[in-house]
């Protein structure tokens, strides 16, 4: 027996349910990363791709653009975290016209921290309520990630 295809409603309920759950989801992690380490969201962004890049470094055109992030934008969160000795601008020694953004040794403690941190809050928040299907929610983010993508 074929089962019917779901309506108009349903269609757009279910999309409207995969956003409302990410928000709701994506707002408490924040908040509790917010309370525990004083890091917005772009911050704490920032911090987790250089915890996880080569040398804990990358190229500050590629960070904000990874980021989704204004070059105006970028630079404010990048000055707040300089400010907060979390990351420091390193010249190329390749090519003048690129600026590194690096963690500190701070930096790099905070940001470790802050990926644990992480973890633990999406255990609890993501996995133990989803259980085994949380690999299945990952699998069709990544899919339609591949397929939408720019």
């Amino acid at each position: 027996m074929k089962s019917e295809e779901p309506n108009d409603d349903e269609v757009v309920t279910w999309w409207g349910l995969v956003i409302e759950g990410y928000l709701a989801t994506q707002n408490k992690l924040m908040g509790e990363i917010a309370e525990r380490f004083g890091l917005a969201p772009a911050s704490f962004d920032i911090l987790i791709r250089l915890v996880r890049s080569p040398e804990h470094r990358m190229p500050m055109t590629r960070l904000a653009v990874e980021a989704a992030l204004s070059s105006g934008g970028f630079t404010k969160v990048a000055d707040r975290l300089v400010a907060s000795d979390l990351i420091c601008r390193v010249p190329s020694p390749d090519d003048r016209r690129v600026t590194f953004a690096a963690l500190t040794e701070h930096g790099l403690d905070v940001a470790q921290q802050a990926r644990e941190a992480c973890a633990e809050i999406l255990r609890r928040i993501v996995l133990a309520p989803l259980g085994d299907d949380a690999s299945g929610l990952a699998e069709a983010m990544r899919t339609l990630r591949t397929v939408n993508g720019s």
